[in-house]
C-alpha cells in the first residue's frame, strides 16, 4: 500500500534513527514519529513537503499514485484555515486521505462559528464576542468579566499568555489590539471558566470511540498565575519542569462524570461533521458543569503526546493508532 506522507516543506523528517533527546530539539518530531510508524507497518512511504504551491502535490499524486495521503499539514500559504483547501483538493482528485474532511475543518477552525453551532445544539460552551480586525472595540459590561482573549483562528495556544485573562475594559482593549497587531486576525473573547482543563480524544467517522479523558495539571503554578494553557505551558520544557506542569489521566473524574464528558464530546464531534480524529478542550467550573472551549480536528498525534497517550490507555499502541487512522481515511466517503 502506497502512502504519501504530506507535511509542511519546513518539517520534512530525517530518515535515520533519532534519540528522544534529539527529537526534543527538532520541530518535526510528529512527522518523524508518523513516518517511522508507517515504515514499521510495512507501508510504501513517500514524503512530500508543500508550503504555497499545489503543483508538487499534483505531480506526486500522478507519479506515485498513492492509495492514501497521510495528511499532517496544519496550514497552507501561512494560513491555518487554509488546511481545508488541501483536503478539498484531494477530494477533487479522488484521492483518499487521513484525518478530517473539509466541512469539519471549516466548522471547527473558526472558533466563533464552532461555538454558534454548539450552542444551537445545546452543547455548553462559554459566552463569547468577536472583535474584527480594524474595527472599533466596544466596551463590555463590567459583570461580563473576567474574559479569556485569544485569536479567532490560530491553533496550538498561539498568542495565549498570562495576560490572556482580562478583568476590565482597559485590559481587554490592550489585549485585543496586541493580538490583532501581531497576528493580523480577528480576536475572540469568551467568559473565563475558572476550573480544571481536560482533553478528550475522539476517533472515527460515523461509529465513534472516545478515549479516556486527560487532564492538564497546573497545581505547581504560583497562586497569582491564571490556570490556563499558555504557549509556555504547552511548548516550553524548562517552564513545565520548573512548575511541575504535566498532563495525565483525569483521576478526579468519577466514572459517571467521565461518561457524561464522553457523551458531550461525541455529540460535538457529530454536529460539527468531523471525521478521522479530533481532540476536545474542556473546562469544568466550580459547580461541576463541563464547557467545551475548542474542538480540534487533526490534533498532534506525535508519539508521547496527549492524544497518543490517551489512545494507548484506551487500547491502541502507537502503531495501531496510525493504522486505525489510515483505515478511517480509506473508509471515508466525501458524500457521506
Amino acid at each position: 500500500m502506497r502512502i504519501l506522507l504530506l507535511v509542511h516543506e519546513a518539517l520534512i523528517p530525517k530518515d535515520q534513527p533519532m534519540t528522544e533527546k534529539q527529537l526534543d530539539e527538532v520541530l518535526w518530531k510528529t512527522e518523524y514519529d508518523v513516518f517511522q510508524s508507517l515504515k514499521r507497518n510495512k507501508f510504501n512511504v513517500k514524503i512530500l513537503g508543500v508550503s504555497e504551491e499545489l503543483k508538487p502535490l499534483r505531480e506526486a499524486i500522478e507519479e506515485f499514485k498513492p492509495h492514501l495521503v497521510f495528511n499532517l499539514l496544519e496550514e497552507f500559504k501561512g494560513e491555518a484555515i487554509f488546511d481545508q483547501n488541501i483536503v478539498s483538493y484531494l477530494e477533487i482528485m479522488n484521492v483518499k486521505y487521513s484525518g478530517c474532511n473539509p466541512r469539519g475543518l471549516i466548522l471547527s477552525r473558526d472558533k466563533a462559528l464552532c461555538k454558534k453551532i454548539l450552542r444551537y445544539h445545546r452543547i455548553p460552551t462559554p459566552d463569547f464576542m468577536v472583535f474584527p480586525l480594524n474595527k472599533s472595540i466596544k466596551k463590555i459590561a463590567d459583570n461580563k468579566f473576567p474574559l479569556f482573549v485569544k485569536t479567532l483562528n490560530e491553533e496550538s495556544s498561539t498568542g495565549i499568555s498570562m495576560h490572556s485573562v482580562v478583568y476590565d475594559n482597559k485590559q481587554l482593549r490592550e489585549r485585543v489590539l496586541f493580538l490583532q497587531g501581531r497576528y493580523q486576525t480577528d480576536v475572540i473573547a469568551e467568559t473565563f471558566i475558572d476550573g480544571n482543563e481536560y482533553y478528550v480524544g475522539v476517533l472515527g467517522n460515523q461509529k465513534l470511540e472516545v478515549f479516556t479523558p486527560w487532564k492538564l495539571y497546573l497545581d505547581g503554578l504560583p497562586d497569582n498565575y491564571p490556570r490556563v494553557a499558555t504557549e509556555k505551558v504547552k511548548w516550553d520544557t524548562n517552564y513545565r519542569n520548573k512548575y511541575n506542569i504535566k498532563t495525565g489521566m483525569a483521576e478526579d473524574l468519577s466514572p459517571i462524570e467521565q461518561n457524561k464528558l464522553k457523551a458531550l464530546c461525541k455529540k460535538a464531534y457529530k454536529v460539527l461533521g468531523i471525521s478521522g480524529y479530533a481532540r476536545m478542550d474542556i473546562r469544568r467550573n466550580s459547580k461541576g458543569d463541563f464547557f467545551i472551549l475548542e474542538v480540534n480536528p487533526n490534533p498532534d498525534i506525535g508519539f508521547g503526546e496527549d492524544f497518543a497517550k490517551s489512545a494507548e490507555i484506551s487500547g491502541y499502541d502507537y502503531d495501531m493508532l496510525i493504522k486505525k487512522i489510515i483505515h478511517l481515511g480509506k473508509k471515508w466517503q466525501p458524500k457521506s
